[in-house]
Formats: structure tokens, sequence, C-alpha cells
């Protein structure tokens, strides 16, 4: 049984290997290529400990990135968690057409990047018709992108883009709970809201995980857009890391780029380390 045993575990790593050499290849080494760099100066590449780091630590650029990517992630992500869930509960309620409509709110993920940049455009600069008569009647900023404003239309698009993703994920937890607590709990004369607080959301707390850190992974991805819009300096209130890690790069800063990569690396492990020793405790 012993040998069984260690036969399987060995024909697992075979399955693995292919995927983890790419891994070490194309992921681990160059990581520690960056780490190296982090601590060497950018030209001659002669030793400078921790100065990089001190350097980008009191850089106000890189705190006003670091800020507004902080701010960004505290909005979206929770929005995002509690509007996907509310969503695909009420779809689920729905049956087939719950199924059919899931599907509507997949259309943002198969748009192109460009053609999002373009909708971008034609809505929130002023040469809109709607957007020249609000502003006219003074009920928006006369351009958007160049306002605070530009911050929640960059929340609106990932709340939009990354919204029908979320609901899938949620509802592939939805269709493993037995109908027949649902049943059993109506029968108790279980409210719709305590059937959803005692039964729906402990039994999706294993999908809570997992939605969670893809949804935390998938808010860095939407630079491409605002980028396209607003090019390499934007307005300050979507100034995010990812704006200065491309401007440090057209710059040839490897230096700052290096450190500020291996800080940014650092926080996003700690925190989903974090959020798992969380989980872990609740179970």
């Amino acid at each position: 049984m012993k040998k069984n045993r260690i036969k399987g575990e060995n024909i697992g790593l075979c399955f693995l290997l292919p995927s983890l050499t790419g891994v070490c290849l194309f992921v681990l080494l160059p990581f520690l290529d960056v780490l190296r760099r982090s601590l060497s100066s950018s030209v001659s590449e002669e030793w400078a400990g921790f100065q990089n780091y001190w350097s980008i630590l009191h850089n106000s650029a890189f705190r006003l990135a670091c800020w507004n990517t902080l701010r960004f992630v505290g909005v979206c992500i929770p929005s995002l968690l509690a509007i996907s869930l509310l969503l695909a509960v009420f779809l689920q309620r729905l049956g087939r057409l719950g199924g059919i409509l899931k599907t509507a709110f997949l259309f943002p993920m198969a748009i192109p990047v460009a053609s999002v940049a373009l909708v971008w455009r034609v809505l929130f600069e002023n040469s809109g018709l709607w957007n020249s008569l609000l502003c006219r009647l003074g009920a928006v900023p006369e351009d958007w992108m160049n306002s605070p404003a530009a911050f929640w239309v960059l929340c609106g698009s990932y709340l939009w883009k990354n919204l029908g993703y979320d609901i899938v994920l949620w509802m592939a937890g939805l269709s493993g709970i037995p109908t027949q607590i649902y049943e059993a709990a109506q029968v108790d004369g279980a409210g719709e809201w305590k059937i959803f607080c005692k039964i729906t959301f402990p039994s999706l707390l294993p999908s809570l995980y997992t939605i969670s850190v893809l949804s935390f992974l998938n808010s860095f991805k939407v630079f491409r857009e605002a980028y396209l819009v607003a090019g390499d300096y934007p307005n300050e209130s979507m100034y995010l890391l990812q704006h200065l890690f491309n401007n440090w790069f057209r710059d040839l800063s490897f230096d700052k780029l290096s450190a500020g990569a291996v800080l940014v690396a650092a926080v996003i492990l700690g925190l989903i380390l974090l959020l798992q020793r969380i989980w872990n405790w609740e179970e």
C-alpha cells in the first residue's frame, strides 16, 4: 500500500515537472535577477545596498502611486465582491433564464482594450454631446479625465469589466449547495435574508478566498485602459504604480524599477498570505 502511494506521488510530480520548470525559468530566475538589480546601481551595476529602496520610499511620485493603488484596491475589491455575489444569487434563483442572462455580464471581457479606450474617449472627453450638455448644467466636470472624477471612471471601468467573471465564479459555488438544505430551511420558516446569512454565505466561504485573490490580481490590469486614454502622466487621482513603473522603464531607471517591483511583490505576497491566514483561522 505504501509503495503504491509513493508511486502515485512520483507520477504526480512527473505531471507537475513541465509547468514547474517553466515557472522556474521564466518567473523565479528573472525575479532573482530583479532582486540583484534592486541592490545595485543602474549604470555600473555596483553594489548599492538598500540605497535604491531608500530613494524610492522618499520619492513623491512613488508615494502618490502607492496611495492611489491602495485606494483603488480598497474601493473596488469589496464593491466587486459584494455586487457580484448579490447578482449571482439573483441569477441563480432565476434558473435557466439566469444562465442566459449570465452571458450578458461576460461581454465586457470579450471587448478589446482598444475598443474600451475608444468608448472612454467618446463618453468622458468634452467632445461628447451629452457630456457637453451636462457640463453646461454644472452636473459633471468639463473634462472627466483631467479631474478627480478620473479615479471613479477607473473604478467603474474595473467593475464593469470584471463583474461577469466573478459572477460566474460565485455561481459555480452556488451550484454546489444542495437544494434540499434550502427546502428544509423554508419548511422551518426561514426568510430569504436568514437563508442567505446562515446557509448561502457560509457555504460560499471556500470560494471567497479564490475569488478575492483573482479579483485582486485582475485589479492590476486596469492600467491598460487608463494608459491608452490618458497617456504616461494622467490626472494624479488615477496615477497608479503601473504608470510609475512604465515611466521608469522608459527612462531606463532599472535600479528604481527593480526596487519598486520587489517592494510591490513583497506587499502582494504578504496580503495574500494574510488573507490565507485569516481564511484558515475562520475555518
